[in-house]
């Protein structure tokens, strides 16, 4: 492989980007930092001018990852404008298709191990994510009277919840698995029963 991150004077996001392919082949812990290292085409040694070990590799990819997923998730909850319930339900289908368009950053985020809090500016920006389905969730749940209102943190995490669960066990190709719907299907039905409870769209008919 040519020397991609050298050549164009950015070594670092081209270990990132090395790491980011090894991810999505091997899983967090499948290669070393030479491996990385080889993939971007430089030294080993190279590595640690940028990068303390792989956790501290990772964590960059998951930064990036939550930077590139609140920033989907905020398109989505404005495309949905001015509908609280078309911005909410927006939210929950930008998680799926985040997964399946970046799943190496997926990985870094949700199944490395790695914690948010490892950086203040991992912390930051994940934060900033899980905001903008929580904003949704506040704007919608004031549909809801006051007496039978959940938290919106305990909303948005349940959708959150079941976005991931539905990523996890059947858009991921989890071994053994087999979807017995489509994930889009699974996702949509499940939020739409969660919303049916709260009584924010109607019972079917």
């Amino acid at each position: 492989m040519s020397k991609r991150g050298y050549h164009h004077g950015n070594l670092r996001q081209a270990l990132i980007d090395a790491a980011l392919e090894l991810i999505t082949e091997k899983g967090p812990t499948g290669f070393t930092l030479s491996e990385a290292a080889k993939q971007a085409g430089v030294t080993p040694a190279a590595v640690y001018r940028h990068f303390e070990g792989r956790e501290d590799l990772i964590a960059e990819a998951a930064r990036q990852g939550y930077a590139i997923f609140a920033d989907v998730m905020q398109f989505a909850y404005d495309s949905g404008q001015p509908s609280a319930l078309a911005a909410f339900e927006a939210t929950g289908r930008a998680y799926l298709a985040f997964a399946r368009k970046y799943p190496g950053h997926y990985i870094a985020m949700f199944e490395s191990g790695i914690s948010v809090n490892r950086t203040p500016e991992l912390a930051a920006v994940s934060a900033r994510a899980r905001a903008v389905l929580e904003r949704a969730a506040e704007e919608l749940s004031q549909h809801i009277p006051p007496e039978k209102r959940p938290p919106a943190s305990m909303f948005s995490a349940h959708i959150w919840a079941l976005s991931h669960g539905v990523v996890e066990l059947f858009a991921r190709n989890s071994p053994g698995t087999t979807s017995p719907f489509p994930p889009e299907e699974l996702l949509e039905s499940g939020i739409g029963i969660y919303l049916r409870g709260l009584g924010l769209i109607a019972p079917d008919q």
